[in-house]
């Protein structure tokens, strides 16, 4: 569970560092800021997050398990899950808050867990039990009512709500792909995330900067240290959410780990106020507990009883 908890702490600090990153990102004069600016934040951090991974993964002397686990059909595994949740599940998110906005988005978004949980549940045979779900409903709704903003403008409603489904079932589906492809021994949780990071940033670079037309601005981002600064911190904390999220999945399964990685929102309105002075209100703090607790519960399990007492 620590695992599961530290990936959600970690992408909170991610996310409130990023988000100061694509602050400063659309200050700049660029066309389509909205759209433009996400894809090419996530391709700049993906790939940076890899590279950290790639630095941490040598300092342990893992990289001979790297080059292994690359020929593995589990290794190729973990490719399709990182296709799932970067490229599809990040473009689907991306395109959504284009359309209707970041707080529907948001709302939207925010059952992954749940779908992921059904399909461990279908696929991979995980049990969920009735109390663990109360838990996960619990946070859920907690983050639909701390991230629900009415929207002045949305424009093609249908078809904001098509990519935000898109972004559910390609993060949901992630979790469930990557679990089966470190079910054995030859890919671990390090190998993996390395794998994850990098095939998503290669995606980026290869299809989705040239088909939107982001490359030149990508460069242009990535000569920008005052940006680039902030991207390559978030990339670090990113990239250890990940680790910890994917060895959170190896060891006790996808949904559960899901329902504690969702507990960033919680921590991300804590990072908001710790290093950049925004003040949460009350009710805000009080739907963070409730994502925090409504985490644990669907995560915890109780420990099976090894010997008779007494």
């Amino acid at each position: 569970m620590r695992y599961g908890l530290l990936s959600g702490i970690l992408w909170g600090l991610d996310t409130v560092i990023l988000g100061v990153a694509l602050s400063l990102i659309g200050d700049l004069p660029i066309e389509q800021s909205a759209i433009i600016a996400p894809f090419v934040s996530t391709f700049l951090h993906d790939f940076f997050s890899a590279i950290w991974m790639l630095i941490y993964s040598a300092i342990r002397g893992q990289l001979g398990k790297l080059a292994a686990a690359l020929k593995t059909r589990n290794g190729k595994v973990i490719m399709l899950g990182a296709i799932l949740g970067g490229p599809v599940g990040m473009t689907g998110y991306t395109l959504a808050i284009g359309y209707i906005g970041p707080g529907y988005t948001a709302v939207i978004s925010s059952i992954y867990p749940a779908v992921g949980a059904l399909l461990a549940s279908l696929f991979l045979k995980e049990r969920f039990r009735l109390r663990q779900w109360f838990g996960l409903l619990v946070a859920i709704g907690a983050i639909i009512a701390l991230s629900y903003t009415s929207a002045n403008e949305v424009n093609h409603f249908l078809l904001g709500v098509g990519f935000a489904a898109l972004s559910v079932f390609g993060w949901a589906g992630e979790g469930v792909v990557c679990a089966y492809g470190m079910r054995d021994e030859d890919v671990g949780d390090e190998q993996a995330i390395i794998i994850r990071q990098a095939t998503s940033a290669l995606i980026f670079a290869a299809l989705i900067l040239p088909v939107t037309g982001a490359w030149s601005h990508a460069i242009r981002i990535g000569s920008d240290i005052s940006i680039m600064k902030y991207i390559i911190a978030a990339g670090l904390a990113g990239g250890f959410s990940y680790l910890f999220y994917y060895r959170s999945i190896h060891k006790i399964g996808v949904g559960k780990s899901m329902a504690l990685n969702i507990t960033y929102s919680a921590w991300a309105v804590l990072f908001d106020y710790l290093f950049l002075g925004h003040k949460p209100k009350f009710l805000s703090l009080v739907f963070c507990a409730l994502i925090i607790v409504g985490g644990i519960i669907a995560a915890y399990e109780k420990a099976p009883e090894t010997a008779s007492q007494g």
